[in-house]
């Protein structure tokens, strides 16, 4: 006997049902169903456009929203079907649809603009236009904007317009350099979210903009706390597409900074194939490169930075340091100063400048290396965010050791390793114990050095860090490990220069680096070999074979 099948009003109010219980797909298909057999009012419609977008139907999402505005129309409620074309306007703008984004926002505001009523709807505008802002770095205006829309949400009591305008609030402040002032925004926008008092899409939205936002002040640790917050919220919605993705990002970037780098990659590809036709790909995308190019994947890094460009983002300053890795110096030396030169504010600087460091160094370009270091020191400073703090000491031990000062260097590395320990951060606290290693060589504690390059070596072999334990090898096989006298690689560079008679200026030139620095490795050398002129240094250079 044929199954009979329940009449449309009981396939509507499963599809309800379902929806409240956060079964998105099978929401949809209820609903699709029940509009079958007989098609369904505005007010219904709205639920299978939501349904199909939190899928990943966008098509669906489309032609379901828009039948709502239309019968909203029809229906004489022009305020609820600006509601809806401005969704599905902020909805095709979001999935990189700028132009019929653009056209469904203008429709909704005219219609507003017709009613002429002070109402909740033009506070949704007022956040499209804070967004908008944001893009284009006017951070005044985006504060103003969002403000605007706070007010007209507490008018009119609602919570999801408030809670994004604290987002963008909280936003446009941190970018202000207002810190602790726009995390506090964030905070209590996020009381809202926690709350499940939300549409789903505010929900997401709210949560992925307050990661990123911390990770912009590095805030690490409130980074995981939300990030495990959105896990937990996925996790509850099998069906979830569109915030599941950027979930499982975050989800790889904490993973590789607690040291499993297997998984980190694996959330990663996850992430890739949730965000398919996406624009949100490309953070994924270039998170799959960064942990290729960390593994030694060189060839798999190469490619996937490809993909991260050819939709639309800078893949920097990963490239550059691929380059380095490579060997390629001129260019990553050159990609990595253009890139410094367009970062035009302090978050985008503080992605940068570590890798500025790093590159101008192994160019022996110390001043310059200096002047970054001496940047991120004071951003680091204003934002008061402590894996940044680590970063700008491992910098400036960095530097300092390329000027020839280990024993200021090994007080800020000891420095960055303490924070990155409490962190968790095992790579970084490697990173640092190798220069710490070479700091102890260079005042001619041996015995500590071996230590530390041993602990690093151990780290990084954990770690897969392929690359790393070949340079720590190297290292503790080199020669440069058996100079006499703690002489470092750059002070036998000078010594040999000085034994061939050049003056301080001659040799500056010669090494590409300023007089005052050649003079300080000329006291470092007389005093490391116990002698008072370049006559003496030379003769001691002749004796051990050094030239």
């Amino acid at each position: 006997m044929d199954r009979v099948e329940p009449p449309p009003s009981d396939i509507r109010e499963r599809g309800r049902d379902c929806s409240q219980r956060r079964q998105w797909a099978d929401a949809f298909a209820a609903l699709s169903r029940a509009d079958q057999i007989e098609p369904l009012a505005a007010a219904d419609l709205v639920l299978p456009a939501w349904s199909a977008y939190l899928t990943g139907r966008d098509e669906d999402f489309a032609r379901a929203m828009s039948r709502a505005y239309r019968g909203y129309l029809d229906a004489a409620e022009p305020l609820t079907a600006a509601r809806c074309a401005g969704w599905l306007g902020a909805v095709l703008a979001l999935g990189g649809e700028a132009g019929p984004g653009a056209g469904w926002l203008s429709r909704a505001e005219r219609l507003v603009e017709r009613v002429g009523v002070d109402c909740a709807e033009r506070g949704f505008f007022l956040v499209a236009s804070a967004f908008d802002y944001a893009e284009t770095g006017e951070y005044d205006a985006m504060l103003a904007a969002a403000t605007q829309a706070f007010e007209t949400a507490e008018r009119f009591g609602d919570a999801d317009l408030g809670a994004m305008s604290l987002v963008l609030m909280g936003r446009a402040r941190i970018a202000r350099g207002e810190t602790k002032a726009g995390l506090a925004l964030l905070d209590e926008a996020m009381v809202s979210v926690t709350n499940d008092e939300l549409l789903p899409v505010i929900t997401g939205l709210a949560y992925c903009n307050v990661i990123e936002s911390c990770q912009e002040v590095y805030d690490l640790r409130c980074s995981q706390q939300w990030t495990v917050a959105l896990t937990r919220w996925c996790d509850g919605q099998p069906d979830l597409v569109p915030y599941a993705g950027q979930c499982l990002v975050h989800r790889s970037e904490l993973l590789q900074l607690r040291g499993d780098w297997p998984g980190a990659l694996d959330e990663a590809n996850r992430a890739c194939v949730r965000l398919a036709g996406r624009p949100a790909i490309a953070v994924a995308y270039y998170q799959v490169a960064e942990m290729h190019r960390l593994q030694g994947e060189f060839a798999d890094a190469e490619q996937t930075y490809r993909r991260v460009a050819e939709v639309g983002l800078e893949p920097q300053p990963g490239l550059a340091l691929l380059r380095l890795a490579e060997g390629r110096l001129t260019v990553a030396a050159a990609a990595i100063a253009r890139v410094r030169n367009e970062a035009s504010d302090p978050h985008r600087q503080c992605r940068v400048l570590p890798a500025y460091v790093e590159i101008m160094l192994a160019a022996h370009e110390v001043d310059a290396a200096l002047m970054a270091a001496d940047q991120l020191t004071k951003i680091a400073e204003e934002l008061d965010a402590p894996f940044l703090r680590a970063s700008a000491a491992f910098c400036q031990g960095a530097v300092s050791l390329a000027e020839n000062e280990p024993a200021r260097a090994l007080a800020a590395l000891r420095h960055a390793v303490s924070i990155f320990v409490q962190m968790d951060a095992a790579y970084e606290s490697a990173r640092a114990r190798v220069l710490i290693a070479q700091a102890c060589r260079a005042l001619g504690d041996a015995d500590s050095a071996e230590i530390e390059l041993d602990a690093a070596s151990h780290a990084f072999q954990q770690l897969g860090a392929k690359p790393d334990v070949d340079r720590v090898q190297a290292l503790m096989s080199s020669a440069e490990l058996s100079y006499p006298k703690g002489l470092t690689t750059r002070e036998l560079q000078v010594l040999r220069l000085v034994a061939m008679g050049l003056t301080n200026r001659e040799i500056a030139s010669a090494l590409v680096i300023s007089e005052h620095t050649v003079a300080r490795h000329v006291q470092n050398i007389f005093g490391k070999l116990g002698v008072s002129s370049r006559t003496a240094a030379t003769a001691f250079a002749l004796e051990h074979s050094l030239i």
